[in-house]
């Protein structure tokens, strides 16, 4: 995980947050917050945060899911992308991250888009499954625990509306995806869920080298 896109030195990424990323005051103040967050590398770039939002308006959603809320600083660029009545459902277990992201949210005008659960995400996705939710999402944006992530995409793949869009974050790990001396289970996970996207027939894929990696994902 990193805070700058993979293989970019310090005076590219400084370029590119300069003329390439349009980020409002509040995400960089939000930003600045996480910083001095444990395990503030978690935290999306924002040039991936822009992405998010440009795909957002393109699309023209309405419903988000978020898989993973740490600090809300992609949720706010994706809450600031929505229309008034959008909504984003994010799943986090942190009240500590998440007591940070809400303030933000409030200060933003956008809390009332955002619907926060704290709880485990599977046992979210499955009461979201159980009240008949399957298909009505616009949006996915899956970036929590790595061990779980393709428990993750085969929900929200039935959460999410034909043509719709799920996001995979981390999906380069550090490189350490091709390193075969690695063999922790997060790392082991990703590959296996980067496999199955690759194999898969139920949707098209784009693998992009951005952030940590980045698998944008359209249920056919």
């Amino acid at each position: 995980m990193a805070n700058r896109s993979l293989g970019l030195d310090e005076p590219l990424n400084q370029y590119l947050q300069q003329v390439g990323v349009r980020e409002p005051l509040i995400l960089q103040q939000l930003r600045e917050a996480t910083a001095q967050q444990e395990l503030s590398v978690m935290r999306s770039t924002a040039e991936q945060g822009q992405l998010m939002a440009l795909l957002i308006r393109l699309s023209g959603a309405r419903r988000i899911l978020e898989i993973g809320t740490y600090t809300g600083y992609a949720t706010l660029w994706m809450a600031q992308a929505l229309p008034e009545d959008g909504l984003i459902t994010t799943c986090d277990i942190s009240t500590t991250w998440t007591d940070v992201a809400q303030q933000f949210w409030e200060k933003a005008g956008v809390s009332e888009r955002i619907n926060l659960k704290l709880a485990p995400a599977l046992a979210t996705l499955d009461a979201l499954l159980s009240e008949d939710a399957a298909g009505s999402f616009d949006v996915v944006f899956i970036d929590a625990d790595k061990v779980n992530y393709t428990a993750y995409y085969e929900r929200s793949l039935q959460l999410v509306k034909a043509g719709g869009l799920i996001v995979v974050d981390n999906t380069l790990w550090g490189g350490d995806v091709i390193d075969p001396a690695n063999q922790e289970p997060s790392t082991c996970a990703i590959r296996a869920l980067n496999q199955l996207l690759h194999e898969d027939p139920r949707v098209d894929i784009a693998m992009l080298p951005m952030a940590d990696g980045l698998t944008l994902v359209r249920k056919i």
